[in-house]
């Protein structure tokens, strides 16, 4: 289900962000009518309508949309928010808009879900701080590690080192610490609600693709799957499942959700 503020979004009213990407976004996990960090999800839409169309956000209006699209819902379901303006002109994109809000529906993926086999590609996002509606370098990055027979990418800057993946972060287990990729990275809300959790002490360090076999263990986060287990980083692989790695997860999972 696709909804343009509430209602079946005409083509004419996609057409700018078809033709030229400029937006922003935001996916949650809705279950029972509750979210984990909706209030995090909310800021990052605030922020980001800020940064890229100079606008306020309606904090209530978002909570509505998605409350009417996962209404009625057999299960969990992925909300995304699309945040854009249908009025966006290529040649003055200075000019002040009105943010409108597409929210689209997915069934939810299981949890938890199995571990990742992960390439590696260089690979830098523009305005790594803003969750933008523009993929194609990230999906493109992503085609090809699947081509190559793996099941996501895991991105490298020019410098050599770890950043995050296309849709998600990710974090190492070494030492019975959790390290978290230093780096222009968007901080997913996953992410965030796991600073602490697990028992273990979190550090946010610089991460060399050459210590990859140096790490004990290595998981990805998003707001869809929670916690998901790394099996390998290009030809190094993670044999032994870590309890860290479960304790992360059932801490997450532990989170209370935020009424919509």
């Amino acid at each position: 289900m696709m909804l343009l503020d509430g209602r079946p979004a005409t083509a004419e009213e996609l057409a700018t962000l078809a033709l030229y990407g400029y937006g922003h976004f935001t996916t949650m996990r809705v279950e029972g009518a509750r979210v984990r960090g909706l209030s995090l999800h909310l800021d990052r839409l605030e922020a980001d309508c800020a940064a890229l169309l100079g606008a306020s956000l309606d904090r209530d209006e978002v909570r509505r949309r998605v409350r009417e699209a996962a209404d009625g819902a057999d299960g969990p379901v992925v909300v995304r928010v699309t945040v854009f303006d249908p009025a966006l002109e290529l040649g003055v994109p200075a000019r002040l808009g009105r943010p409108r809000l597409l929210v689209s529906t997915r069934a939810a993926p299981g949890v938890p879900a199995p571990p990742l086999s992960l390439d590696t590609r260089e690979h830098e996002r523009e305005l790594p701080a803003v969750k933008t509606s523009s993929l194609a370098g990230a999906l493109h990055a992503r085609r090809a590690a699947q081509l190559g027979g793996h099941d996501d990418v895991l991105f490298v800057d020019r410098a050599g080192r770890i950043t995050e993946g296309a849709t998600w972060n990710i974090g190492f287990a070494r030492g019975g610490e959790v390290l978290w990729p230093e780096g222009d990275v968007l901080q997913g809300t996953t992410m965030r609600l796991l600073d602490g959790a697990g028992g273990a002490v979190h550090r946010t360090v610089p991460v060399p693709l050459e210590a990859v076999p140096e790490m004990d263990g290595a998981f990805i986060t998003n707001a869809a799957v929670g916690v998901r287990p790394v099996s390998a980083i290009g030809a190094h692989t993670f044999t032994d499942r870590l309890p860290l790695v479960d304790h992360l997860r059932q801490a997450y999972e532990a989170v209370p959700g935020e009424a919509v």
